[in-house]
């Protein structure tokens, strides 16, 4: 950062000051001084963020009567705009502004002691008072005393939590303390005099003089900075992360201190006190991790208290009588690359951390990107570089990532520094990152098609690459340059570190401690010599040809090295850049000649990238621009140098960006043209283009041709517009001269030249007053602005197609942008059918779509891109219709059949011959099969119309579930969808028969076709469920029955369902079916039938030995107790043991598994099994196969 002394105010009468405080958000300066002075001062009328330079009016000069004494604290609370002030008698007084007054709301007087501090909460709403001998006392805003504390000790001074949660004390002994926000001790903080190991000897100086807590307010840019600062007498500084800091930052400024403050932002701590050797005042400022940003000296004897203004670009220093204000200029972290792109770090304020901004200032568009511990920003050519510190959580290492990004902030490449980067320079094809001792250099071009020089540079980067990499490190103490892979860190520290360095195409320049300006060959970085200084170089800049090299120190001093006419025995040559020979220098005071140029309070430099001569330099709020070390006449600016070509510079008002990134607009870039660029603008307003050609021919410059020419086709001046073209080579101004010469028009010339400089508007005006709409149109047809042509034409000019083609264009406008309702609409206008399609297409408005296909004609080009966007959606019916009528029948085909509708897909192939239809079926089922997907294999056979095929292997799935015995239900399922797929197929077989002919013909067609399937049927599960569709589904409803009986302890209902399935022993395990009978009829008591049972269970053949047994052991337990008798107490009808004994089926109920023997009975037509109609219970459905009952049987 730069600071320089910008204002001084001073008081009347010589009154001494002892206070200030600035408000941060009104810009109120609250002054206090002895005998009661106190005046609230405000600079100018509110003004716009980032004006950094100082103003010259007072807007608020009032003098505050009611202190007696000297007014020696003063505090604002921002929120509710109040000023609180205490002298040294106690006497606080609290004001208001009203109308513009200030005037006394409160006055408290303890009468006891002398108020030390005073803080308010970051929110405004509570205040922490404390006095000499120790007490306490927290109100209200509103004037109410919260509560109060007497401490054993006196106090100095106080602060708040940035959340208000706690309160920090310091006593008279300078201790710290903590406290909670209702006065409770919660503990202490180690001091100074606490670590110090010679706490006796230090004793004196270790007084804590000022505290300083930063409120948060404005966000956070780095979560692990200290926040809290405690300075000492004695120049020392503890920097805290809170008041758990147990190993805080030190700081020693080498100053006797008087007050620290941290800026509003929390960025820049500033330090005042004298310095120990003149005694004179100074202010010191520091980063939160301690590193020095820069010095101020003061005049007059002391610094008493100091302010800084909201937004921390200004800082207020009472100095005995006076108030000096000082401009802050940070060292934003920002840059201008890809034409008019700018890339700038800002402090989000609800969340901690930074970010980027890239602002592109054609488009206005902003994209932003997170980039927390953020160290360096540089731009140039198409690319920025982002330097930023990243920690990793486990490790808690800390790495130092390299992106380089492209225009909107995509990481294009990346790579890890080795070095801590303290500088970073940029060139079009190598990122610098250099630490105190040592340059990392990264190799990032990539190969390019480039001539002449740059060809030359581009092999060199090649062999570069090829020789040890793209990456390598140099020494800069022993000139020593090794690949990344070698580099080993020397932690010894330097005696002249690197101050700065920066970089052209061909040079690599390091500047010293000592002075020296260290030149090294890119890309070979041999060192080439040591330019002498007679300071620290601070910001080094290099013009475009590396010719000469802007020198500026620590102290804001300018000079200018000449690296091409310096003299050679005065600068050291060290190594030639192709040999090896070294040459001493000859006097080590020897200091190299600088250009006969200083310039004093210097904090940026520019070269041109046109003009090796000329440089812009911001001296405070100053632009000078230099030519040949001749400055002109400079220009008020407060903005930051971005680019300096064609005669003019180019700054940007960086608070604008960081401060509202939002928010900015382009009025923050600010273009200065320079002297001659000035001079003959006013030549041109004077006296015309012509007489201030020969202004331009003396002093000839490519923009200076180039303005004159413009100047000179305003005023129609063809002849000089002509010369001045020729002169700046601008062939196609030269070509557009031609063209107006060719026009006999006066009025037509202006428009023409009103179109050139893109004032469009202005040449249709002129256009539409002669009567030219032709010729409008013409213009808004070149410039692609077809809704005016629309426009126009409605109006009255042009004709039918003209206005179709606007239409067209401006469909195709929209729907390049996705806004396909507005396109489709001005397709429709154009009466374009494709485009409109894709229109609907895209807007997934399908009824349109088929709409627009009923209303084509057959064959019609787009009939099969419409065919392909139904497919595309998987609508099938409105897809195949528009391949039939587009004669794409095998496109029909193959829609259905990726859209799985086999049975339309045979239907089309059967009507238009194709066999290939039953080759694809079998393919894709062996493929399904083949992958264990066994129901997608049954659902490809229903969709072909294959129900035989379907039912099948539906048999065969639900065999496998039944071995598994896994889920009887879903067996029983899977056999009800077999059997209901053989029902399909005979009905349709007997549809097919019924066709054509007579009874006899049906009849024998019929059978025929049956016998033909049942020769086909195979064996296994395929063959039964043909021969029988329904067995495997009665047996497992049975199955199922039988147990939700017993478990529901209908015992008797359930052996007599259990008998049932002694018929399906070819469907289920006979084990599992006499185990059934044999535990219903247990719990039934009917020990008759479960004997019978446990006699069928002891003769299995195919059960193992140990299982025979065990079931002999049970029979013989259970039949011990209970003897099986000869009959069965239920009283079973004879059916039941005839199927129980010898297998024989009976008509059993489906809904209760009793026999039916009497009663009315319903015939379910699906499966032709029987249901007793009382036992139904008004069910309407089948309970084997859920086929509804018919009409007449319905409850």
């Amino acid at each position: 950062m730069f600071v320089y002394l910008s204002k001084k105010i001073a008081i009347p009468n010589g009154v001494k000051l002892h206070s200030l405080a600035w408000n941060p958000d009104h810009g109120w300066l609250a002054a206090g001084g002895a005998d009661g002075l106190l005046k609230v001062l405000k600079l100018d009328a509110p003004r716009p963020a980032g004006a950094t330079q100082a103003p010259s009016n007072l807007s608020m000069n009032q003098t505050l009567e009611g202190h007696q004494g000297a007014v020696v604290c003063s505090t604002w609370n921002a929120n509710y705009r109040k000023l609180t002030t205490s002298d040294q008698n106690g006497l606080i007084i609290v004001w208001m502004l009203h109308k513009g007054v200030w005037f006394e709301e409160m006055i408290n007087n303890r009468n006891r002691s002398v108020v030390k501090a005073m803080k308010w909460t970051p929110d405004g709403q509570k205040i922490c008072i404390v006095y000499e001998d120790g007490a306490v006392i927290v109100g209200s805003v509103d004037g109410n005393r919260l509560w109060g504390k007497e401490m054993e000790t006196g106090l100095t001074n106080v602060e708040w939590s940035p959340d208000a949660s706690y309160i920090l004390f310091v006593t008279t002994d300078s201790e710290l303390h903590i406290y909670d926000s209702q006065g409770t001790k919660v503990k202490s903080i180690p001091s100074l005099s606490d670590r110090s190991e010679s706490k006796k000897k230090r004793a004196g100086n270790a007084l804590i003089v000022a505290v300083d807590w930063y409120d948060g307010m404005e966000g956070y840019a780095d979560s692990t900075a200290p926040t809290l600062a405690v300075a000492y007498a004695d120049g020392r500084v503890q920097l805290a992360r809170g008041s758990d800091d147990a190993d805080p930052i030190i700081i020693d400024s080498g100053l006797r201190l008087r007050e620290c403050k941290w800026d509003t932002r929390g960025t820049t701590l500033a330090l005042a006190g004298t310095s120990e050797e003149k005694k004179d005042a100074v202010v010191r400022f520091y980063s939160p991790k301690g590193v020095k940003l820069r010095s101020l000296k003061v005049p007059g004897g002391g610094i008493n208290a100091l302010s800084w203004e909201g937004g921390g670009l200004r800082i207020a220093l009472a100095v005995d009588a006076y108030i000096y204000f000082a401009n802050a200029r940070p060292e934003h972290k920002w840059g201008l690359f890809a034409g008019e792109v700018i890339v700038a770090a800002y402090q989000p304020p609800e969340r901690s951390g930074t970010a980027l901004v890239f602002w592109d200032l054609r488009t206005g568009d902003k994209v932003k990107k997170r980039a927390n511990g953020l160290r360096h920003v540089k731009a140039i050519g198409d690319h920025c570089v982002t330097i930023c510190d990243e920690v990793d959580i486990q490790s808690k290492k800390t790495t130092h990532a390299i992106k380089l990004r492209d225009a909107i902030g995509v990481v294009v490449e990346e790579r890890s520094s080795p070095l801590d980067p303290k500088f970073c320079s940029l060139t079009e094809h190598f990122c610098l990152v250099a630490s105190e001792r040592y340059v990392y250099v990264w190799q990032f071009a990539r190969q390019q098609s480039v001539k002449g020089r740059e060809q030359k540079m581009q092999k060199e980067l090649i062999s570069l690459r090829e020789a040890g990499g793209r990456e390598k490190v140099l020494d800069v103490e022993d000139a020593s340059t090794v690949p990344l892979q070698e580099f080993r860190e020397d932690e010894d520290r330097m005696r002249d570190p690197i101050t700065s360095i920066t970089a052209s195409e061909k040079a690599l320049f390091v500047g010293r401690r000592n002075g020296d300006v260290h030149e090294y060959a890119l890309p070979t970085l041999r060192q080439k010599c040591v330019h002498r200084y007679h300071s620290a170089p601070w910001l080094l800049r290099v013009n475009c040809d590396a010719s000469k090299i802007a020198v500026v120190d620590a102290h804001g001093r300018l000079g200018v090295l000449d690296l091409s006419a310096a003299d050679p025995e005065r600068r050291v040559k060290v190594r030639d850049e192709f040999s090896e020979e070294k040459e001493e220098k000859k006097d080590d005071d020897d200091v190299q000649p600088v250009m006969k140029l200083e310039r004093k309070d210097c904090w940026d430099v520019l070269w041109a990238d046109d003009d090796p001569e000329s440089f812009a330099a911001m001296e405070k709020t100053r632009l000078c621009v230099y030519k040949n070390l001749e400055p002109e006449e400079p220009v008020v600016c407060s903005g930051y140098l971005a680019s300096f070509k064609d005669l003019q510079v180019t700054s940007v008002v960086l608070e604008h960006v960081v401060q509202s990134p939002d928010k900015v607009q382009k009025d923050s870039v600010v273009n200065n043209d320079t002297a001659r660029l000035r001079e003959l603008k006013d030549k041109i307003a004077q006296t015309g283009a012509s007489d201030a050609y020969n202004f331009v021919d003396a002093n000839p410059h490519p923009r200076l041709w180039r303005h004159l020419a413009e100047a000179a086709l305003e005023a129609l001046d063809l002849q000089c517009a002509d010369k001045a073209f020729v002169r700046c080579s601008d062939y196609q101004g030269i070509q557009f001269v031609k063209r107006l010469r060719a026009l006999s028009d006066r009025m037509k010339r202006k428009a023409e030249v009103a179109a050139f400089f893109g004032r469009f508007e202005e040449a249709e005006q002129i256009y539409r007053d002669i009567d030219r709409k032709d010729l409008a149109i013409d213009l808004r047809t070149r410039l692609g602005d077809w809704q005016r042509v629309a426009e126009l034409v409605r109006s009255g000019a042009g004709d039918d197609k003209t206005l179709q083609a606007s239409y067209l264009k401006l469909g195709d406008h929209y729907a390049g942008r996705s806004r396909w309702s507005r396109a489709r609409e001005f397709y429709d206008l154009a009466g374009d059918v494709e485009k409109r399609a894709s229109c609907y297409y895209r807007l997934e408005d399908f009824d349109a779509l088929e709409k627009l296909l009923s209303n084509l004609p057959e064959r019609h080009p787009l009939l099969g891109e419409l065919g392909r966007m139904f497919e595309s959606v998987g609508l099938h019916t409105p897809a195949v219709d528009a391949y039939l009528r587009a004669n794409e029948p095998k496109q029909a085909v193959d829609c259905c059949v990726l859209l799985n509708q086999w049975e339309r897909a045979a239907e089309i192939a059967e009507d238009h011959g194709y066999q290939q239809i039953e080759g694809l079926l079998a393919k894709r089922s062996g493929q399904l099969l083949r992958e264990g997907q066994k129901l997608l294999a049954v659902e490809l056979y229903r969709r072909a119309n294959r129900p035989t095929d379907a039912a099948k292997l539906l048999a065969t799935i639900a065999e496998e579930v039944g071995v598994k015995n896994a889920c009887p239900v879903r067996a029983k399922k899977l056999h009800v969808l077999a059997a209901l797929e053989v029902e399909r197929f005979r009905k349709k077989a007997l549809d097919l028969t019924t066709t054509n002919g007579d009874i006899a013909q049906t009849t024998a067609a019929t059978l025929d076709t049956l016998m033909t399937q049942d020769a086909d049927s195979g064996t296994g599960a395929g063959r039964k469920i043909m021969d029988n569709a329904w067995r495997g589904a009665a047996c497992y409803h049975y199955y199922c029955l039988a147990h939700r009986q017993l478990y529901d302890a209908q015992y008797v209902d359930a052996m007599k369902t259990s008998i049932r399935l002694s018929e399906y022993e070819d469907v289920l395990p006979k084990c599992d079916i006499y185990s059934l009978v044999a535990l219903s009829a247990y719990h039934a008591k009917d020990w008759y039938v479960c004997s019978k049972a446990f006699i069928k269970l002891e003769t299995l053949d195919d059960e193992k030995e140990d299982y025979l047994e065990e079931i002999q052991k049970l029979a013989i337990d259970i039949f011990t107790d209970h003897a099986p008798g000869d009959k069965s107490p239920n009283n079973l009808d004879p059916c039941y043991f005839e199927c129980l004994n010898m297998g024989v089926g009976y008509a059993a109920c489906t809904k209760t598994g009793r026999a039916v023997l009497d009663g009315r009975t319903i015939k379910c037509k699906t499966c032709r099994h029987h249901a007793i109609e009382s036992a139904l219970d008004g069910a309407n459905c089948c309970p084997l196969c859920h086929s509804a009952y018919p009409d007449e049987y319905r409850s």
